[in-house]
């Protein structure tokens, strides 16, 4: 039996007990009375589940790879014997796989990897040509989110003057968003021919891309009455309507930030749709999320701080990757990812980037969950 197999068995064995307590707790009228607790154990549920599947696999491994040791050392039938060693060889190629799986699903859950995410994009250093560039960013996420089923919205949009877009804000729904777009937090740098070059150089830009967990109206305290609402004609495609009715609103709260106990005006405005009620609703969605972020920083300061090794320590100024279109590269400084395919990447093929990342971080929390 392998050296840590009672350990991770008795670390499944004590988490046993509280999967059966929370399968009964999420059918008890009283608690799925209660939203926020529902939710909360919902997702409990699931991930205890999960660990008491291998840990049925893991128990029936380790047993059956003792007995078939058993049966090598006490039997003198050579066809039980042959049949001992194929079953021990099996035991003893799966089991290390196992034990990795389950490391990583002990592993304390970022509780909110499950959420959706707002997603920000904005033009950054090089003018109209990084503006150009935050709308090919933007394009590629469209593409990758129509490829995962994902729902993207639009709620504000600030279009650049030679195209692209100088910022865009938008919403993504769907299974596990935040949890996989979070790691594309941080500064895209591009290096390509602008169009408007005329001598053929090379011009560096970048765009800051920032990926924040939508919040859910539980998670913040907001005084609606506090709120002070505008109504404003929103310009652009859509037809007479757009320009004639006023749809777009602009919301103003003053918040006081618990870190520092300063007060501040948050200003949030929403053209995302021409229904107005809709605006109000996504904008307050937005000013939810804005509030969360701002009181969580501390809280994503201090992760960043302890995990300086981790990928996705949620730093928006660093810079992470790095588009060279006259090499058709494409570079990832974290994990030093580089891929010769960037057109197929901008066509929203980032998958494997991210899959790449997921990796490197997880074994850098493995790394650090053994040295504690």
């Amino acid at each position: 039996m392998p050296e840590n197999s009672n350990t991770l068995l008795d670390k499944l064995n004590t988490l046993k007990s509280r999967y059966e307590e929370v399968k009964t707790l999420i059918t008890d009228p009283e608690v799925i009375a209660n939203q926020q607790r529902y939710v909360k154990l919902t997702k409990e549920y699931k991930e205890l589940e999960d660990l008491m599947t291998v840990r049925q696999e893991y128990a029936a491994l380790t047993a059956n790879l003792s007995e078939s040791k058993h049966i090598l050392m006490t039997e003198n039938d050579a066809e039980l014997k042959d049949l001992a060693r194929e079953e021990i060889t099996e035991c003893e190629a799966r089991l290390p796989q196992l034990e990795e799986e389950i490391k990583l699903l002990l592993l304390p859950k970022d509780p909110e990897d499950a959420k959706n995410a707002i997603l920000e994009i904005r033009g950054g250093t090089g003018g109209d040509e990084a503006a150009l560039f935050a709308g090919d960013l933007f394009r590629m996420y469209v593409k990758y989110c129509e490829t995962k089923g994902w729902k993207i919205e639009v709620s504000n949009a600030n279009e650049g003057a030679a195209g692209g877009f100088k910022e865009i804000v938008c919403s993504v729904t769907g299974n596990n968003v935040y949890g996989t777009l979070k790691y594309e937090s941080g500064v895209h740098r591009v290096q390509r021919v602008p169009a408007t070059e005329t001598q053929g150089r090379v011009h560096t830009s970048a765009a800051t891309v920032a990926v924040l967990p939508e919040a859910e109206a539980f998670d913040v305290v907001i005084n609606e009455g506090e709120i002070k609402w505008g109504t404003f004609r929103s310009s652009g495609a859509g037809g007479q309507n757009v320009n004639k009715v006023e749809s777009g609103v602009r919301l103003r709260y003053n918040w006081k930030n618990p870190n520092t106990g300063e007060t501040e005006e948050i200003l949030i405005e929403c053209t995302e749709t021409r229904d107005q009620p809709k605006n109000k609703e996504r904008a307050l969605a937005r000013l939810r999320t804005f509030i969360y972020d701002r009181e969580h920083q501390k809280y994503v300061d201090d992760i960043a701080s302890r995990r300086k090794s981790l990928v996705s320590t949620g730093d928006r100024s660093a810079k992470i990757r790095t588009y060279n279109y006259p090499q058709g590269r494409i570079t990832d400084h974290r994990i030093n990812y580089t891929i010769y395919n960037l057109a197929a990447f901008m066509d929203g093929n980032i998958q494997d980037c991210i899959d790449h990342l997921i990796v490197a971080e997880n074994t850098a929390r493995m790394e650090a969950a053994e040295l504690e």
